[in-house]
């Protein structure tokens, strides 16, 4: 290629477009840091000896349009077959308002978790939604706002029977036999690891011959029997103990709910719910429970309070059982949900409302009962009378053939036991596939005898009596005007990416891509059942293969695992492989894990759930850990210490000097070195974990490699792991994960996690090649320590390099402006709404900070915009300093402003209302409004509300 071409060629790579500041820019930059290059920014920020260039292997960068090309291909070959396989997967439609409106809008999928309630009104209020469907279907009083998925939802309900039922001294968990396979591994795994034992069998005459603290059960079972559940949830209570139902939400609208029956905890999986199957995810898992045990549910809950002007607003509520704050005494380290996807399903319900999801329940019934009829007819045996969507048919010795004859019809069965064939209809299902299958069974394929003579076989005691979703949020909104109308109107509460950079350190709010987004929606990613069989998914397998590669060589390390669907999910599976390979070396005695005062607060969580004795490392006046108190900690426990969990750079946003020193002082004791990928995003192309000392390490997807946070989740979490490690990686009952013994234990739902989201990553790196992902580290260092840089001379910055740089985040240390002036952390990242910012990630890694990355996707520009209005902020802050403005009146205490604020008749503030609403020039050309004031947490906790509020409450607005 000639150089002129080139030249205008190179115009058209992502790189460019991914990352912020162009070559004007970075000079400036380069300049007012004192530096004359990136690579001496680098050199003095990085220490020499944890150097490395593993993603030279990448190759080069290839256009979007080049990429999009590549991956249709690889899409292309996966078979997407009709699939009938069922176990908590079925094909539906996603409404196509919600489909542009909310999956393929950055207003909804670049959002950050609803920490700053203010400026997530609109999710909240969709969560809301969400958490009351599912009270509603379940029959329960409380709901969490979403869980990962319906396996990991009845571990979590496992642990939370463990902690309801103290005075219970069994450590008996009682599984039904009838529950998915995958749910009973993904329990399996949680309990051995927590020490309790798992006892499989038929709820109906195995339970007296035990002692048991809960029992699960799953309703309808896993080949479509349908039985009340009344009895043996009464015999549960009767041994103390509690009882947890695994349901189908689509059941739950003909079916009478686990609720009425009595259950104590209700789990399962919103995916039919307008979710596609992405091959196992992402989905968003539920739980429902008694409001008895609110205190010790997992996850977050979504709750009503009020402002400062007394309105109605929602927020997380019960925040302090958040992870970061309880560490080792959390209910769990699940602190991930599945925003984007329980959203998903929340808006489904709405726009269906309660007759169009009955509608959709009963004809999927009504097409079910057909089949048996013509199965029947055909003399075939069904293994139950009873079902809603599922039939298993016993097929004797013709399994394998009518398998076959099946697949050769484009049709995907489930095989049961070594007689019987499972199918499960959905939503998609019509008349001319009910033909289609019964041809496989040489039954008669008259759909209309069949539909004049298809019984029900619900009978009058299981029959849903109660109504459900009655409140007139999901009665409103069934036109698509009126539908795409609601969902502006939330999206507009919001502030996500698509509206200015959300400068949040330890979370990397990187640019999520369009071109990266687009192949999430490809029906030959989106359509594939996570068990369909694997020959129909080699288009995956590529992808899988490829990433592996990819991330490998962005890690250092030898083996990746892409199973666990979020950070804490990797966490947790990194500890469960060191914990197997010292079992296979017999050293069962290594129980201690050495985690620095630092660090995230699911790393001690995460400890605790594979019952490991958290020992908590200090750290040093610069924010290191403490060699000294590390030697201390080694020589105390010695051999005991299977494992040190640590975030590099760290928490504190500094690349510490003694890494390889700690790295090698726990390798010496033949320990285990756990590197947290929270950070990688500092390292990726300059430094690899796996080279310099890590043994396994998590990694964020949904930070460093641009998977969108999607207001709190999807996320993915894989792990690399080295040599040594690797025969240890999760493994799946179902589904065979390539190189991995399914004894090592299950994490996830789905063998590959949230597999439809991974060409997100793979898109990435593919469009950033070596040179991009490399430039992309170096480029948030740059823009890290220049705003810390202009910062600086406004702020202390607590943290620092040996040169006096950062990583790719810095501290702010407000205390000392706290001291003098009485204005709180909380009032800076509040008043920041109204210049149009999210707040930096407050009070974390240390009380009275605040914690800023602005990632390598921002421009100069923004930057410089949220300088300034930090800058105007300090100003601000000096004026309450100088009493100018009193300590309980001014714009930061009064912070953040809503149009309700600048249209009141009476103004008794000592700041004009430009002031208050308009405080920087930036914000005439364009301004976004919080639409309540400040939310009063205390109020929430004592008034817990986590339904929705009646239609008044809306109506005052």
């Amino acid at each position: 290629m000639t150089s002129r071409l080139h030249q205008l060629a190179h115009h058209h790579e992502f790189i460019g477009r991914h990352i912020g500041p162009d070559p004007q820019d970075t000079n400036e930059m380069l300049a007012a840091l004192g530096v004359s290059s990136i690579d001496e920014l680098v050199d003095k920020t990085v220490p020499a000896k944890i150097r490395s260039n593993t993603t030279a292997v990448l190759g080069a960068a290839v256009t979007e349009n080049e990429a999009l090309a590549y991956l249709k291909a690889v899409a292309g070959k996966n078979k997407v077959f009709k699939s009938y396989i069922g176990m908590g997967y079925h094909d539906t439609h996603v409404p196509h308002v919600v489909l542009r409106n909310v999956l393929e809008n950055p207003g909804w999928y670049t959002a950050y978790t609803p920490y700053q309630p203010e400026i997530a009104q609109g999710r909240l209020e969709g969560l809301l939604n969400f958490q009351q469907m599912i009270l509603d279907l379940t029959g329960m009083e409380l709901a969490n706002a979403s869980m990962l998925d319906e396996g990991t939802a009845a571990a979590e309900a496992m642990a939370m029977c463990k902690r309801q039922m103290r005075k219970n001294k069994s450590d008996n968990f009682f599984v039904a036999d009838d529950t998915h396979p995958q749910t009973i591994a993904v329990v399996q795994t949680r309990a051995e690891h927590f020490g309790f034992n798992v006892i499989v069998g038929n709820p109906e005459t195995d339970l007296d011959q035990q002692d048991y603290f809960g029992v699960l059960l799953q309703y309808p079972g896993t080949t479509g029997e349908v039985k009340d559940l009344t009895a043996i949830i009464d015999k549960v209570h009767a041994a103390d103990a509690l009882a947890t139902v695994a349901t189908d939400l689509m059941s739950m609208v003909l079916y009478k709910s686990p609720g009425s029956m009595g259950a104590d905890v209700v789990v399962g999986t919103n995916q039919r719910f307008g979710v596609p199957m992405g091959f196992g995810g992402p989905h968003a898992g539920f739980f429902a429970f008694r409001d008895a045990y609110k205190r010790s549910a997992p996850g977050r809950i979504i709750g009503v309070s009020i402002d400062a002007r007394g309105r109605q607003a929602f927020r997380m509520a019960m925040q302090t059982r958040e992870q970061h704050i309880r560490r080792e005494k959390a209910n769990s380290n699940i602190c991930t949900s599945q925003v984007l996807l329980a959203l998903m399903s929340a808006f489904y319900a709405i726009y269906h409302g309660p007759d169009g999801l009955k509608r959709i329940a009963t004809r999927i019934h009504h097409l079910t009962n057909m089949l048996a009829i013509g199965l029947k007819d055909a003399n075939f045996t069904l293994a139950h009378s009873s079902w809603f969507d599922t039939l298993t048919v016993q097929v004797g010795s013709k399994q394998q053939a009518l398998f076959d004859k099946a697949i050769a019809a484009e049709i995907n069965l489930r095989k049961v036991g070594t007689d019987g064939l499972g199918i499960s209809l959905n939503e998609t299902t019509t008349g001319e596939d009910l033909a289609k299958l019964l041809a496989v069974f040489g039954a008669s394929t008259d759909i209309d005898a069949l539909d004049a003579k298809a019984e029900s076989p619900i009978t009058e005691a299981l029959e849903r009596k109660l109504p459900y979703l009655t409140h007139p949020v999901f009665n409103s909104y069934h036109s698509e005007t009126e539908m795409l109308r609601y969902l502006k109107r939330l999206e507009s509460r919001d502030l996500a990416l698509n509206q200015a950079m959300i400068p949040l350190g330890s979370c990397t709010m990187k640019l999520n891509a369009t071109a990266e987004m687009i192949p999430v929606t490809w029906p030959e990613f989106g359509k594939l059942h996570p068990f369909a069989p694997i020959d129909q998914a080699d288009g995956y397998k590529q992808l899988f293969e490829e990433l592996q590669d990819m991330l490998k060589a962005c890690t250092g390390y030898d083996a990746v695992s892409l199973q666990p669907n979020a950070g804490s999910q990797g966490e947790y599976a990194g500890l469960v492989a060191i914990k197997k390979y010292f079992q296979s070396k017999g050293e069962t005695n290594r129980n201690i894990c050495l985690i620095p005062q630092s660090a995230h607060g699911t790393n001690p969580a995460t400890a605790m759930m594979v019952s490991m004795q958290v020992v908590v490392v200090n750290c040093d006046k610069q924010g290191n850990v403490d060699l000294n108190d590390l030697r201390a900690k080694i020589e105390a426990y010695g051999e005991q210490i299977a494992a040190l969990m640590i975030t590099y750079p760290s928490t504190h946003g500094v690349f510490e000097e003694g890494i390889t020193e700690i790295c090698d002082m726990i390798h010496a004791i033949g320990a285990q070195v756990y590197i947290d990928g929270a950070n990688m995003n500092a390292l990726v192309g300059i430094a690899a974990p796996g080279k310099f000392g890590g043994d396994v390490s998590h990694l964020n997807l949904h930070k460093t490699f641009c998977i969108p946070h999607g207001g709190g989740g999807p996320g993915m979490g894989p792990i690399g792991v080295g040599a040594h490690l690797a025969p240890f990686l999760a493994g799946h009952p179902v589904t065979a994960v390539p190189g991995t013994d399914p004894s090592n234990g299950t994490i996830s739902a789905a063998p590959w996690g949230s597999a439809s989201i991974l060409p997100i990553s793979w898109m990435y790196i593919k469009m950033m090649g070596a040179e991009g992902m490399k430039a992309a580290t170096e480029y948030a260092m740059l823009n890290a320590n220049y705003v810390a840089k202009k910062l600086s001379e406004h702020f202390p910055i607590l943290y620092k390099g040996s040169n006096g740089f950062i990583a790719h985040e810095c501290l702010l240390d407000l205390r000392p402006l706290k001291e003098a002036s009485g204005v709180t952390e909380e009032d800076i990242a509040k008043r920041l709404m109204d210049y149009g910012f999210h707040a930096p990630t407050m009070s974390f890694p240390v009380a009275g900070t605040l914690m800023i990355e602005p990632t390598e996707s921002e421009a100069k520009v923004e930057l410089d915009r949220f300088i300034e209005a930090m800058i105007s902020i300090r100003n601000e802050v000096a004026k309450v300093e100088s009493g100018e403005y009193s300590a309980d009146n001014n714009p930061l205490h009064n912070a953040p402003h809503t149009q309700e604020d600048v249209l009141s008749e009476t103004w008794d503030r000592p700041y004009s209302r430009e002031v208050a609403v308009r405080p920087t020039a930036f914000l005439k050309g364009h301004k976004y409004w919080p639409t309540v004031n400040r939310i009063d947490n205390v109020y929430g906790d004592r008034n817990l509300v986590c339904a929705c509020p009646s239609i008044e409450n809306y109506r005052e607005d």
